[in-house]
């Protein structure tokens, strides 16, 4: 809710201010203040540097199904350079973000309503998990698979993730593997299956879609 948001503003300005060391290995510096698009046709003023795609994403219920809403290079073309995007991440009762990765950037997040499930894996495959709490912050390393999970299956949840880059990528895990065209012949012998369990995840898939 808007009440939850704004008694946490704080710790929102904290997020923002904590790209800054994020970025440290993010994009390349740029030899000019900022970058405006090319054939932008527009004067280059206040309404260049303003994203307004949030408004009223605080005002009432989440979504029935996870959503996240970025604020990135696709968005708003004044980040290009910059090395900062940002994300709201809402939850119903329940929700997931599944598995995923983002290639180009480590990511903060924050939360601002409700409480999460989190956790990341390592190279070495260790997994590090964690619960967090409204006004919780966590990192999850650059490239590393990570997910977040709303366990409480009464109340929504919902946070903000800063990036170190204007265009962090994502990769979703399940579509990477399951929704891209990977022979079945391949999959089912990668997880030790047959291909008639792998068509059936991939109809799953499809059905969340």
């Amino acid at each position: 809710m808007a009440s939850t948001f704004f008694k946490h503003v704080p710790f929102f300005i904290l997020a923002i201010l904590s790209s800054s060391w994020i970025a440290q290995s993010g994009d390349p510096d740029i030899l000019s203040d900022f970058i405006a698009p090319p054939n932008y046709n527009f004067p280059i003023d206040g309404n260049f540097f303003t994203f307004s795609g949030m408004r009223g994403i605080f005002n009432g219920s989440n979504p029935p199904n996870f959503k996240g809403t970025k604020a990135s290079l696709a968005e708003f073309p004044a980040l290009n350079g910059q090395s900062v995007s940002m994300a709201v991440l809402q939850f119903p009762a329940g929700g997931v973000n599944p598995p995923h990765t983002h290639p180009r950037s480590a990511e903060l997040l924050f939360v601002v309503e409700g409480a999460l499930e989190v956790g990341f894996v390592d190279t070495t495959n260790k997994l590090f998990t964690q619960t967090l709490q409204l006004g919780d912050m966590f990192l999850f390393p650059k490239g590393l698979t990570h997910f977040q999970y709303n366990a409480d299956a009464q109340n929504q949840a919902t946070a903000i993730s800063a990036f170190g880059s204007a265009n962090a990528g994502t990769a979703s895990i399940p579509t990477t593997l399951f929704a891209t065209g990977i022979d079945e012949g391949i999959l089912a012998k990668s997880f030790k299956t047959d291909v008639a369990t792998i068509q059936k995840i991939k109809a799953g898939l499809g059905a969340m879609a």
